[in-house]
């Protein structure tokens, strides 16, 4: 049976209606939705890390230094460390694509002391048990944010051991004072979204997202909007061209030669696992 061309389109403006109010009915929710520090969380995420500054000396609560058999088999240690910024030598940047397509990523920064420890501090969805990465969900206020400091053979040899993503560390050219200010800023996020939960945003509050903002914080318009800090799999790319990579190699050619993977896994169980991993970055 056919119907008039009248009908019709009172139909078609009466499922509009219905989709209007049912996305304005479903994002009144999402606005509705508060951020909690209080769920079941996953045990690698279960504690926050927060930190006491007094001069160059820091107290870091929660360094996460896990243990790990494969990516659901591990033991989560939580330690209490010091740190004197007064030996802060190095900044690095490490990019694990994680992907069939290059786009997306996860970036973290790595902090070199002068005693050869290193500090890493990478921005996360906390999960909570069982709980995986969805781009869309990230864009619904279904994920806190967390700040997870630890070791670097934790946070590093995980995705390059373990889950056997492509990771590429890069040393960062810095001041001695913007290095500083640069890990301060972050400690000091850490202890505020530990104090006052916050949702993750997967284009606007993202690990990628809150590095640029530490670094413009420090140096306004450092880095200037790119759509290759929303896709951070080309953020070393970016980093490259502005100049922020300490490198002589060229643009054709720094990436692969900051490729860790294969020394991650020869220095998997090594004490001197940070400085294994840099073996060929000293040459470049």
């Amino acid at each position: 049976m056919a119907y008039p061309l009248s009908r019709l389109r009172r139909l078609s403006r009466a499922m509009l209606l219905c989709v209007l109010v049912l996305l304005l009915l479903w994002g009144t929710m999402v606005a509705l939705l508060r951020p909690t520090n209080d769920r079941d969380w996953s045990p690698d995420q279960a504690e926050l890390a927060t930190a006491v500054i007094e001069g160059d000396q820091v107290e870091i609560s929660n360094v996460r230094n896990a243990l790990y058999r494969s990516t659901t088999d591990y033991d989560v240690r939580w330690e209490q460390r010091r740190y004197d910024l007064g030996r802060l030598e190095s900044v690095w940047f490490m990019v694990e694509p994680f992907s069939d397509w290059r786009g997306p990523a996860h970036t973290l920064l790595s902090f070199g002391f002068s005693d050869g420890g290193y500090l890493a501090v990478s921005v996360e969805i906390r999960k909570e048990q069982g709980e995986a990465f969805s781009p869309l969900k990230g864009l619904l206020r279904q994920y806190e944010l967390t700040y997870i400091i630890g070791d670097e053979r934790d946070l590093i040899g995980l995705r390059a051991n373990h889950r056997r993503d492509e990771v590429f560390l890069y040393p960062i050219h810095t001041t001695r004072a913007g290095r500083r200010a640069l890990l301060v800023s972050m400690l000091e996020r850490a202890n505020a979204v530990a104090a006052q939960p916050e949702f993750y945003n997967t284009l606007s509050n993202t690990c990628t997202t809150n590095i640029v903002n530490h670094i413009e914080a420090i140096v306004p318009g450092r880095i200037p909007f790119s759509y290759k800090t929303l896709l951070p799999g080309y953020s070393d790319e970016l980093a490259f061209d502005l100049g922020l990579i300490d490198t002589t190699l060229s643009r054709e050619h720094f990436r692969a030669a900051h490729r860790i993977n294969d020394l991650a896994l020869e220095h998997a169980d090594s004490e001197s696992f940070s400085a294994g991993i840099r073996a060929r970055s000293e040459r470049h």
